[in-house]
């Protein structure tokens, strides 16, 4: 009993993607099942010139692990590390719920015949049936996938094996070009999904950067001379 409260004591902190994963599971199910016929419809050209690829779907499904394998590995071993990816992946979960909610939106993508009878086909068919082409924008595939490859990348003690970073981006990639390839998202959500995750870095990963900026640029201003209506310095 002693280990287990000092096991909870020392990873509390892991209560926060616990809770939030609870919350956003909700919410997100809810969406589902009220976001159905009436929704804004996603589509661009770039879309009809992307073909259906269901092998693609390993990777899709790989998703789950990844993400949850990085976080968990953040809150046993690095609870600053673990701070900055939460912040990253819950900001931009939360803006793609209120996203959602606000201006339902979906797709035609899908094919409505599989094309092949495969063991792939059959995992696609599956998840079709799972999950509706709806609530799709920005895409949190997209997005959590760049989160866990920046953690990664972001974490000291990882970045010490070697094989670490080429793997996380071979997987990140992969899943990124799952959620078109499968037609399971717009080419509009992943561009979107990259754009937030930009924004997204530079608030987390390089706010301290951003701040010296800010301060050097201010400390340059105060020590110029100010200059007064009639050409003296003040």
């Amino acid at each position: 009993m002693e280990r287990l409260k000092l096991f909870v004591h020392q990873y509390k902190h892991g209560f926060i993607a616990l809770g939030y994963l609870f919350v956003y599971l909700i919410w997100f199910f809810w969406l589902e099942s009220t976001v159905t016929r009436h929704f804004n419809v996603i589509h661009t050209a770039l879309d009809d010139y992307i073909p259906f690829c269901e092998v693609f779907v390993i990777p899709y499904f790989l998703w789950f692990g990844y993400v949850t394998i990085v976080v968990l590995y953040l809150i046993f071993h690095n609870k600053q590390d673990y701070y900055k990816a939460c912040a990253f992946l819950f900001t931009g979960m939360t803006i793609f719920l209120v996203v959602s909610t606000i201006w339902p939106n979906g797709q035609y993508l899908r094919p409505f015949v599989m094309p092949r009878d495969n063991i792939f086909t059959r995992m696609v068919s599956g998840l079709y049936f799972a999950d509706t082409p709806t609530n799709l924008w920005p895409s949190i595939h997209v997005y959590n996938s760049i989160g866990a490859h920046l953690a990664i990348t972001h974490n000291k003690e990882l970045m010490k094996r070697r094989w670490i970073r080429p793997a996380s981006f071979i997987l990140c990639v992969s899943i990124i070009m799952s959620t078109m390839f499968i037609k399971q998202h717009s080419a509009f959500d992943v561009v979107t999904a990259f754009i937030m995750a930009g924004v997204m870095y530079v608030l987390v990963y390089q706010n301290d950067a951003v701040m010296a900026w800010i301060q050097s640029a201010r400390a340059g201003r105060k020590s110029r001379p100010q200059i007064g209506w009639n050409g003296r310095s003040l």
